[in-house]
């Protein structure tokens, strides 16, 4: 996924152009908008119902941190762009971006028409409340440190925004996919409005999340099919294949090999690569992670291949450092191999860093998560044959997200890193002064190479630049990275439409669903 500025305005320019033509499914391919209006039965209320591992960890897109959680709410709000399959970026609530030729000021063109879920018309105001939020201007509290390198922000218009940057940042383009909230509404944690093809409806938590279709969605020839979206909240992934097998429910998420196998003809699966990366993050301000000889040691100690074809089934890639070959362009080949499983070079470098005898520390792992779980047995078993012991903890998620995402209150953990559009959003979580590095690393050669790849707008230096920043963190073995695991949908027969992104996401606007059974 190669983003430049001159290649998104080309794309942008293309899908107005096709706008402007009366393209009625831009994005959508014609047997896509044929099969709509083959499978939508008038007054048949159609509802699909999807299970989900995960608790929703807040309603408000601004203070949720959990990806199954976004990918949820993705469908109730809209940013000012939204992303294709191939991580392209396509027009949502703007129609057209210019960047000023210092790459300082981003003006954004917004689309007229526009009604939020409250009945409230989209304007300039909600992109300047939404975006002064984010960036602190006002409060002086930024809600997310992306956005903190945002200088000004000004309503030329109703129709037309400008975004002044502090400096110069090649990624910023990328991060307004980001939603945009109706100016002045405080609800959101309770009753989230947006401006998406959904609308939310309900939640009881530890049941459901429930969704209906926003029939005033501006973009007509996508407003939704299904009339009402239902995310059954299924910690057991047991109890999701029977529920689908009894007809409960019609798709699952993230299922595994085993259970695609066990439902067999019974389910369609749509599969691929995630863009993510499951990694063993070691606090490295927890002694004796400390040690950078520790940590290389533990890599050493690690066989990645034995974990992807245990947990995975043998669908995944290994990986060497925080990134997926995914990003093809900006990935650094080679890192998978960079620690060979060695257990005689382990057990040299523990003595080398004074652990001779090895040492214990405590794994924790979000019990929702069977898959990190499974992980996590597979990694104490591995370092025991070094000495060293390892404590499975098992907390709930919303735990996991306190204590561990937030306040860095833990030893080591096993987790994913989901995808990003842009390259920065996931190596960036390593920089030393970013609010969300619970990991701790902190090397001042990594920040610099990463400051330059935002400065530059020249793509093939900041791809350099990643790639070195990708070096980095494999040789001072920040962490083990493990592999991007592959992720398949499984639906019954009769639901279609769902597809593979480079960040997690449901596209329920384009879902359909045909005679059931």
């Amino acid at each position: 996924m190669r983003f430049n500025q001159t290649f998104v305005f080309i794309i942008l320019s293309a899908l107005l152009i096709l706008t402007a033509c009366g393209s009625k499914d831009v994005g959508n391919n014609d047997s896509s908008k044929t099969n709509k209006e083959q499978t939508s039965a008038p007054g048949e209320r159609q509802v699909l119902r999807i299970s989900m591992a995960t608790e929703v960890d807040n309603l408000d897109p601004y203070q949720s941190a959990a990806t199954d959680t976004g990918s949820m709410m993705d469908n109730v709000f809209d940013g000012l762009f939204d992303t294709n399959e191939a991580g392209e970026l396509e027009p949502r609530l703007a129609t057209d971006v210019v960047v000023s030729e210092d790459g300082l000021t981003y003006t954004f063109t917004l689309r007229e028409g526009v009604t939020f879920h409250n009945g409230a018309t989209f304007t300039a105001k909600d992109v300047v409340y939404s975006y002064d939020r984010l960036a602190g201007l006002t409060s002086g509290e930024p809600l997310s440190s992306k956005f903190s390198v945002i200088s000004s922000i000004e309503a030329k218009s109703d129709t037309e925004v400008a975004v002044v940057l502090k400096e110069v940042d090649s990624s910023f383009l990328a991060r307004n996919i980001v939603a945009i909230l109706p100016e002045g509404y405080e609800e959101q944690s309770t009753k989230p409005v947006g401006a998406g093809p959904f609308s939310f409806k309900q939640y009881d938590a530890g049941q459901q999340l429930v969704l209906e279709k926003n029939e005033n969605y501006y973009l007509t020839d996508r407003v939704p099919t299904v009339d009402e979206v239902q995310f059954k909240i299924m910690p057991d992934s047991e109890a999701a294949l029977l529920a689908l097998q009894a007809g409960d429910i019609d798709v699952i998420p993230g299922i595994s090999e085993l259970g695609i196998q066990q439902l067999g003809d019974a389910i369609d699966v749509v599969s691929g690569p995630q863009n993510m990366v499951q990694l063993m993050a070691m606090n490295n301000s927890f002694e004796p992670f400390t040690n950078v000889k520790v940590r290389q040691a533990i890599n050493h100690a690690i066989d990645k291949d034995v974990i992807i074809q245990t947990v995975a089934e043998g669908k995944g890639t290994k990986l060497g450092s925080n990134f997926s070959p995914a990003m093809d362009f900006f990935f650094q080949e080679g890192l998978e191999n960079y620690y060979p499983h060695d257990i005689e070079q382990a057990k040299k470098l523990l003595e080398e860093a004074g652990y001779p005898e090895g040492f214990s520390f405590t794994l924790t792992v979000p019990s929702e998560y069977q898959f990190h779980v499974d992980t996590a047995q597979i990694l104490a078993s591995q370092l025991a044959e070094v000495g060293i012991s390892v404590s499975i903890e098992s907390i709930e998620f919303s735990t996991w997200l306190e204590r561990v995402y937030s306040n860095a209150q833990y030893e080591a953990t096993v987790i994913s890193f989901t995808g990003k559009l842009d390259p920065f959003e996931v190596v960036g979580r390593f920089v030393s002064d970013y609010t969300k590095n619970f990991v701790k690393f902190n090397d001042p050669t990594f920040d610099q190479a990463i400051q330059s790849a935002l400065a530059t707008t020249n793509e093939d230096e900041r791809a350099e630049f990643y790639k070195k920043a990708q070096m980095i963190l494999t040789e001072q073995a920040a962490s083990v990275f493990i592999m991007d695991p592959d992720r398949s949908i499984g639906m019954r027969k009769g639901i279609s439409g769902f597809k593979m992104y480079p960040i997690q996401k449901f596209n329920l606007e384009d879902v359909t669903i045909s005679d059931k059974k």
